[in-house]
């Protein structure tokens, strides 16, 4: 079902434009304009830089913590005005387009489903490549995290969890302590699966369609925006907002998905604890740090 909405060009989406786009005029501008891919690179710099400079820069380090803690606090209090904004905007769009719409979300979200069920596979039998039998019970001991994360739609309610179980299985501590945390902040694939979904379903409601060159890009586009999202509630939309924002597209669009997002936030979280755990256990693998199944005598004895 196609909604009514102002004509979007993305001829200008190329190779030079998404190299020329990556650096901002002024950090100011692009936050300004909401371009996040302009703002991700300037942190980038500028985190580099403050590193570099070996603790000499303690108050501009506070000023961001303390910065960071208040738009987080922003973020909290939008969302508790969430469930009003998701019934606003299904009333909205079934006003307007019709009970039928209704079919087409349960498309989407039977489609979501679907390629996430493709990507597990995918993960477990990347997992039986480098790890062979030993993936059977590495699955086992993750089906709690991952359950609690899909309870909860987030990846940080589980993260204790996998701390617990990867160890069980016999992935070092020190493995899963800094493979893990690396993890949520660079391999969110259940992440990246759901913003390329979500945008691409918006992108098609409204009658805009993509050449596979343009499509590759917006992956691009999304690997970069998509880093460090697990930690901060429904930061999932800004990412699919700065990527219409890019495609010279309204913002507005991202209505149409606020009624699923739950449904699919889920999934999302659920495979990201997947993805994670797997990469963890590759990595004790590769690094011949994969031990024995730890049993209730050698968790007692590491304690």
């Amino acid at each position: 079902v196609a909604a009514a909405g102002p004509a979007a060009s993305t001829d200008a989406f190329s190779l030079h434009g998404f190299i020329t786009h990556l650096v901002p005029t002024s950090i100011f501008d692009a936050m300004a304009r909401n371009e996040i891919l302009q703002i991700v690179v300037f942190s980038v710099f500028v985190g580099t830089a403050v590193a570099a400079l070996d603790d000499k820069a303690p108050a501009v380090l506070h000023l961001v913590e303390q910065a960071a803690s208040i738009m987080l606090k922003v973020t909290e209090f939008v969302m508790k005005l969430a469930p009003l904004a998701i019934f606003a905007a299904l009333a909205s769009t079934i006003a307007t387009q019709g009970l039928a719409m209704l079919g087409t979300y349960a498309k989407f979200v039977l489609g979501f489903y679907t390629a996430m069920g493709a990507l597990w596979l995918l993960l477990f039998l990347a997992g039986a490549l480098v790890l062979g039998k030993r993936v059977i019970p590495l699955f086992r001991e993750i089906r709690t995290p991952a359950l609690l994360a899909f309870s909860t739609a987030s990846s940080e309610a589980a993260y204790p969890r996998i701390l617990d179980a990867l160890p069980k299985v016999g992935v070092k501590r020190r493995i899963v302590s800094f493979v893990l945390p690396l993890g949520y902040s660079f391999n969110l694939d259940g992440s990246m699966l759901y913003c390329t979904f979500a945008t691409m379903f918006i992108m098609q409601a409204h009658g805009v369609h993509l050449s596979i060159q343009q499509q590759i890009f917006m992956l691009l586009l999304l690997m970069v925006t998509s880093k460090g999202i697990a930690g901060v509630p429904r930061a999932s939309l800004v990412v699919i907002m700065a990527t219409l924002t890019y495609f010279g597209l309204p913002e507005a669009w991202i209505a149409i998905v606020l009624g699923v997002d739950h449904l699919l936030d889920m999934g999302r979280s659920a495979t990201n604890v997947v993805g994670n755990s797997v990469a963890a256990a590759v990595v004790a693998k590769w690094e011949g740090e994969l031990g024995d199944e730890e049993t209730p005598e050698t968790q007692a004895a590491t304690a």
